[in-house]
């Protein structure tokens, strides 16, 4: 059993026009496919690929790109907070539809967490996050997309109009500083993957809830805002939340380049991970979060990874480093099962959930 604390499943698939419903061999064929990989980017996930390497669990993000020549970003993109929220709502129902096709299990409480776990359940179980908040026109809109079965927020991708994040440094915005108030009012957790330092520090000082950093790697391992400082990292493990490591080679290596090619190792993420460990003192505060086909694909993950079927050989490589199964089970699904059942409340009824997703695209 895995758990990925950070796929980008909507924004492939309605931003991007990706059918993850193929097999992967399928999906790579197709124009979406062939479009990726000519961008050097490979697609890595499809529903079947994660059915078959037994991902339990994934943290399906709701993500959108602002207007900026701060990032080459493909697909589309916003200038307005009423765009930002139309994009995230025809992602948001794209998870609906998933679920309602049988392909997912929307994870929104203790009670289908534990379904998907006893694989009672009939499809991978997603829970929802939010990358970069601005689908969020004012944080008194949180209660609906709570309703709608979101369970986590990260304030920023780059610069929003909640925060400071990554190339984008800067504090939280009164909006961000109303949005801390929100997530505990309405029992979210807050997601620090793309905080810029100062809005990162104030946004722990302000929030006392639920936090985790779904996929981000060791500043001290590759230097960079997009990293965690080894402070970061421990005020992390303080709140006992967990850190899901990225299999992005650029985050992995300080050396790699695209002309590097596929010559980084698992060891390098390796190294990440025991990082971790060695500022919490144990092996209970570290996880995966992918990231895969977030921009990079399979030209840009390590030897030996060609797609999302092969995250097991994470597992391998630990063992190689001389970890034994139980820690091995931790990092690869355990610890982010723990952090969710310490703070999910009880689940929603279907209706209640699927009634607040707005249809209109």
């Amino acid at each position: 059993m895995l758990v990925d604390a950070h796929l980008d499943l909507a924004f492939n698939a309605v931003a991007m026009g990706g059918d993850l419903s193929l097999p992967l061999a399928e999906l790579r064929a197709t124009p979406y496919g062939q479009a990726a990989t000519r961008r050097g980017e490979t697609p890595t996930v499809a529903l079947p690929a994660l059915r078959a390497a037994d991902v339990r669990l994934a943290f399906g993000t709701l993500f959108v790109q602002a207007a900026t020549e701060a990032f080459d970003l493909s697909g589309p993109t916003y200038r307005t907070p009423e765009e930002a929220h139309q994009q995230g709502q025809a992602q948001l129902a794209y998870y609906h539809r998933l679920a309602a096709e049988g392909q997912i299990t929307l994870v929104t409480g203790r009670t289908s967490l534990q379904r998907v776990l006893n694989g009672d359940a009939p499809a991978p179980g997603i829970v929802l996050l939010m990358e970069g908040a601005d689908p969020l026109r004012d944080p008194d809109e949180l209660e609906h997309w709570a309703a709608a079965g979101l369970r986590i927020v990260g304030p920023a991708w780059s610069a929003t109009r909640y925060s400071g994040g990554t190339g984008a440094p800067g504090p939280l915005t009164p909006l961000g500083r109303a949005l801390m108030r929100r997530l505990r009012r309405f029992g979210l957790a807050l997601d620090v993957s793309h905080l810029a330092e100062e809005s990162f520090w104030q946004a722990l000082e302000l929030f006392d809830g639920p936090v985790l950093a779904s996929h981000a790697n060791c500043r001290a391992l590759v230097p960079g805002d997009r990293q965690l400082s080894d402070a970061m990292i421990r005020a992390v493990i303080e709140r006992d939340g967990v850190i899901g490591v990225v299999l992005y080679n650029r985050f992995l290596d300080a050396q790699w380049t695209p002309n590097y090619g596929k010559r980084v190792g698992l060891d390098a993420l390796v190294r990440h991970i025991e990082h971790i460990c060695a500022i919490a003192g144990d092996t209970r505060h570290v996880g995966i979060g992918s990231d895969l086909d977030g921009g990079f694909g399979r030209e840009a993950i390590p030897v030996g990874l060609d797609s999302v079927g092969d995250l097991p050989r994470i597992g391998v490589a630990l063992r190689e480093h001389g970890w034994r199964d139980d820690e091995i089970a931790a990092v690869l699904a355990g610890n982010w099962i723990r952090w969710l059942r310490a703070w999910l409340p009880e689940d929603a009824t279907a209706a209640g959930i699927g009634g607040m997703v707005d249809r209109a695209p």
